[in-house]
């Protein structure tokens, strides 16, 4: 099967997730906390059942593939195919009532993140990408993304969800970036990579991310005409520390900021 083939079925998950998370929000539900740390780390019923039923539709069409979740840990993840779910990306959002969290659905072949959706399904929006490309549909319809050129760190606006997740060496490492763009703004999740892809936001910078934090929002920020790394420079489906940049001008000036 191709890319192609599979984005129906992507569709098929994103609906049936979408479904499953709707009557959770805004009300009065129970939350969990995660962490083994001071830092809270919520999970709540819509986590768990709407990454329950992607898994359930996955295993039903494609018993071979593997899947790697946030709630429910990895299954057969040496498989050529391999889904990676973040049920809720921007929990905290979640259970504050805002529309700023999104459902993740990446496909990887062999590694490589192939396609990639976040699907907020109470604003009715969906951002895709397969790295070639990544297009919109929503309230006001469709259309191709693409990200904006920047020619300068000077001009740019960075998010980051916020520099209270980064360790305090990583705080200050960022804080040269800020200090270097026209202007800087916390919050978002997975909505300032689909802004950036958008062409809404020139730039993104992370910490302590996990796979399922970032690999479906690569192909739509790499399709749109971005790029996505590591603050070394190197591919950033394995999480950790990432920036991506819609100009590459910018994410050459970020990146020597962050290692200089």
């Amino acid at each position: 099967m191709t890319v192609i083939d599979f984005s129906a079925f992507i569709g098929r998950l994103a609906t049936a997730s979408g479904e499953t998370i709707l009557p959770f929000f805004r009300t009065s539900l129970s939350i969990d906390d995660k962490s083994k740390t001071k830092d809270f780390d919520p999970v709540t019923e819509a986590d768990r059942a709407a990454e329950a039923v992607m898994r359930r539709l996955i295993k039903a069409n494609f018993p071979q593939h593997g899947i790697v979740g946030e709630e429910f840990g990895n299954e057969r993840e040496d498989a050529d195919y391999v889904w990676v779910l973040d049920p809720i990306d921007g929990t905290k959002s979640f259970i504050g009532g805002f529309p700023i969290w999104g459902t993740l659905i990446a496909l990887l072949h062999k590694g490589t993140p192939v396609f990639g959706m976040m699907h907020q399904p109470f604003i009715g929006e969906r951002f895709s990408g397969d790295n070639g490309s990544a297009n919109y549909k929503g309230p006001s319809g469709e259309r191709r993304l693409q990200v904006r050129r920047c020619a300068s760190l000077s001009e740019a606006t960075t998010y980051t969800t916020s520099p209270l997740l980064m360790n305090e060496r990583d705080r200050g490492i960022f804080g040269r970036v800020e200090k270097g763009v026209r202007l800087s703004r916390y919050g978002g999740d997975c909505y300032s990579y689909c802004m950036l892809a958008a062409g809404h936001v020139d730039l993104v910078v992370e910490t302590e991310l996990k796979p399922y934090d970032i690999a479906a929002l690569i192909p739509i920020v790499t399709g749109a005409g971005g790029v996505v790394t590591t603050w070394e420079g190197k591919p950033a489906q394995g999480g950790g520390r990432i920036i991506a940049a819609g100009d590459a001008r910018v994410h050459q000036e970020a990146l020597k900021l962050l290692n200089g």
